[in-house]
């Protein structure tokens, strides 16, 4: 298996495997792509879930935003629209997500609404050593909904716990490694960091297993760019404060919500007031600058100057001209 010490690293060698050395050319629902299949890779460490090319410009709020959403549990398409103005394109009824919404299955699945999350936890506390802590994403009724546009990726997540950490290995049924697999991965492990600490271990490896790993031919050539992108660093990925983040998630979930809808803005005094610790503070501060991107408000420099730099520099990436035309309106 191919092993890796961070995400970053997996992303730019599996990126081109699939780019150079692809076993089929094909073109599943009229989308031409390139894939290999049976694929598979090991990181290290999870926590380092980042992807740093300034050249791929990876949206962070959008990141912290959707695994935000897998944690709460929801399905509602409102939340991640004001994030991504595509994701109506994948809803069935213009208001729910049903194959995105992984949230709804970890904590709601199926009809009889199953917690899946706390029959996890559960297992793992009585039987440290057991291989049944699997989280069931990808529900068979899927595949018989006609014309249905959002039909799971993702098969199911299993925790496992080896010598003291806590493993997860992913398993997928198709993965889109250009674009799919950097938020994928950010929220996997995000939601393995989130169990390790409700667990009281440390985070262990992470596992990636996929079906096929795809690139769609409208974005080979930009993947080629980022390939030949010699600008790459290696910041560190922040880690969660130990021990349980559930209230502080509950907490940055209002607060998200209060953002989104506009009914206030915050700046950086008005965070440091929500006692939050700093790792939560520095996600409310990107939702809080994204508010100003989406309602086309000058971005106040004084908050985005209080970003930890590996957040700052993601940002900047991603909206350069909205952070100048921000600095002009000074």
């Amino acid at each position: 298996m191919r092993t890796f010490d961070t995400f970053d690293q997996a992303y730019q060698a599996m990126l081109a495997i699939v780019v150079h050395e692809p076993d089929f050319h094909n073109a599943p629902r009229g989308y031409a792509s390139r894939e290999k299949l049976g694929m598979n890779f090991m990181i290290r460490q999870p926590i380092q879930r980042g992807v740093y090319s300034s050249v791929r410009k990876s949206n962070i709020v959008f990141n912290f935003a959707e695994a935000l959403w897998y944690l709460s549990g929801r399905n509602d398409l409102a939340m991640m629209q004001y994030y991504n103005k595509r994701m109506p394109d994948y809803s069935m009824d213009g208001t729910t997500l049903t194959g995105t919404a992984y949230g709804e299955k970890l904590f709601h699945f199926g009809q009889a609404g199953v917690n899946q999350w706390e029959n996890v936890v559960a297992t793992l506390r009585q039987d440290p050593d057991s291989k049944r802590a699997v989280l069931q994403i990808f529900a068979a009724p899927e595949l018989g909904i006609a014309d249905n546009c959002d039909v799971s990726c993702t098969l199911g997540l299993q925790f496992l716990i080896r010598e003291g950490q806590l493993h997860l290995v992913a398993y997928m049924r198709a993965n889109d490694v250009f674009r799919g697999m950097v938020s994928d991965i950010f929220s996997f492990t995000m939601i393995q960091e989130m169990m390790a600490h409700e667990l009281g271990l440390p985070v262990g490896s992470y596992f990636h297993q996929v079906g096929t790993l795809h690139l769609y031919e409208p974005d080979a050539t930009w993947a080629t760019h980022v390939l030949a992108d010699q600008s790459l660093t290696a910041p560190t990925f922040p880690a969660m404060p130990s021990g349980n983040n559930w209230p502080m998630l509950k907490q940055v979930m209002q607060l998200e919500a209060r953002l989104r809808e506009d009914r206030g803005q915050m700046d950086w005094a008005a965070i440091l007031a929500t006692g939050l610790p700093p790792y939560w503070q520095q996600v409310v501060a990107l939702l809080s600058l994204y508010q100003m991107i989406a309602y086309q408000r000058p971005i106040d420099q004084a908050l985005l100057s209080h970003l930890w730099p590996i957040y700052r520099n993601m940002f900047a990436q991603k909206w350069p001209r909205q952070i100048i035309a921000g600095e002009q309106c000074e």
